[in-house]
């Protein structure tokens, strides 16, 4: 049967943590061992793939968020556990399950994604990962030390009642995938992939800071979502990465997690009245932006 799973006893979270792969973890020595290979082609080939102190911000942010991540494990379980338990259509612990859960996860990943840059609030748990100038695979490990908080918008997906491990499962296979797209080696791949999937080119894309490529191409897994909900651009002129104002420090893993919530908090203050400082928290980083170039 689908449905009439029982309920898991939170005292057993242990237990089921154990049952629980750790996909991430696993694949860290193949990430690092691919990310290597690509240190020694590029600089082999003469191409500014790599930054110095970019690559160290990225492997300092990475190695924080594995910690991050580690240290909230047990706390992310429980919450799903009891949401899972609260639900009376609780799905039963089976394979087949997981290719609909992955589908349900990566649309909503594209509206927290898209919602990520389109709220300055939120944008401050993601502009780590825009804020290297190169593309590269280490740019993968560029994930915000407060990216969890992100899990309210991934609530439809568990209140659909798939078991906790297929969807754990589901978050981790869905962080794995975005490590590839990170290269500037793979270019353009068959047009099916190119339409279906969030390739490497299309998430080239995304990185860019130029005006035709800002806020495109949101699609973590699947790039449909952006053609149907008109957010897609094609890679037709070379990218330029980064920040529309580029960072100062980076390699402080700190100042790159928390640069824009400084930033944020300066602009509240000096604020007047509640518009404008609703504004500052919750309006467009790219609007904001254009702003502040205009009164300088």
């Amino acid at each position: 049967m689908l449905f009439g799973a029982p309920t898991i006893n939170l005292n057993l979270i242990s237990e089921l943590e154990r049952q629980t792969p750790n996909l991430i973890v696993w694949a860290v020595p193949a990430m690092i061992l691919f990310t290597l290979i690509e240190i020694v082609f590029s600089y082999k080939d003469n191409k500014a793939y790599y930054e110095k102190q970019e690559l160290t911000g990225s492997i300092l942010v990475g190695i924080g968020n594995l910690l991050v991540s580690a240290a909230l494990k047990v706390s992310l379980l429980l919450l799903v556990v009891w949401i899972y338990n609260q639900v009376p259509w609780r799905m039963h612990l089976n394979w087949w399950t997981f290719p609909l859960c992955y589908i349900l996860y990566d649309l909503c990943s594209y509206w927290a994604h898209r919602i990520s840059h389109e709220q300055r609030f939120w944008w401050a748990t993601h502009v780590a990962h825009h804020s290297g100038e190169h593309y590269n695979l280490a740019v993968s490990f560029r994930l915000s030390w407060v990216q969890h908080l992100k899990i309210i918008f991934l609530m439809p997906v568990l209140l659909m009642g798939f078991h906790p491990i297929v969807f754990f499962v589901t978050n981790q296979i869905a962080v794995l995938f975005q490590f590839w797209v990170h290269t500037e080696y793979i270019r353009k791949l068959h047009p099916i992939l190119e339409f279906i999937l969030a390739t490497p080119s299309n998430h080239r894309v995304h990185h860019g800071s130029q005006d035709c490529y800002i806020d495109k191409n949101y699609g973590a897994t699947f790039i449909i979502w952006d053609r149907m909900f008109g957010t897609y651009e094609p890679e037709h002129i070379p990218v330029k990465y980064g920040l529309t104002t580029p960072i100062d420090n980076k390699w402080n893993p700190f100042f790159i997690n928390f640069h824009e919530y400084k930033d944020i908090w300066k602009d509240v203050r000096q604020a007047k009245g509640f518009k404008q400082k609703w504004h500052y928290m919750f309006g467009s980083p790219t609007q904001i932006a254009q702003e502040k170039k205009q009164e300088l």
